[in-house]
């Protein structure tokens, strides 16, 4: 006799998978990409002194728009919009950043 399993095997998501959130929290993101003022907006949205290296605290930021996030899907009373929508414009500043602060490779200035 065999026996039959009824486990189903889900693949693990990658841990560096993008963001996947309601289209309307993206657009707004997405337009207050034109008035975000990293050196000023940042550092409040941290509840910081300074402004961090560039892509340095992109995990934080991550952090707590997941929180966010789950405060929004389970619809809980401490949800904050307003900072959700910072949070993830935060997240596409500071992608946006780290990218510019890279250095080219070799191989990219030679062409």
């Amino acid at each position: 006799m065999t026996a039959v399993s009824n486990v189903i095997v889900f693949r693990p998501r990658p841990a560096n998978q993008g963001l996947r959130r309601p289209g309307t929290l993206i657009r707004a993101a997405r337009e207050g990409q034109k008035t975000w003022k990293r050196d000023r907006d940042l550092p409040r949205l941290l509840r910081s002194d300074r402004c961090p290296a560039p892509g340095a605290v992109l995990s934080r930021l991550r952090a707590e728009e997941q929180i966010q996030n789950d405060l929004r899907v389970t619809q809980a009373a401490e949800y904050d919009l307003r900072r959700h929508v910072l949070l993830v414009i935060a997240i596409l500043a500071e992608m946006r950043a780290a990218i510019d602060a890279a250095p080219m490779p070799a191989t990219a200035i030679a062409l």
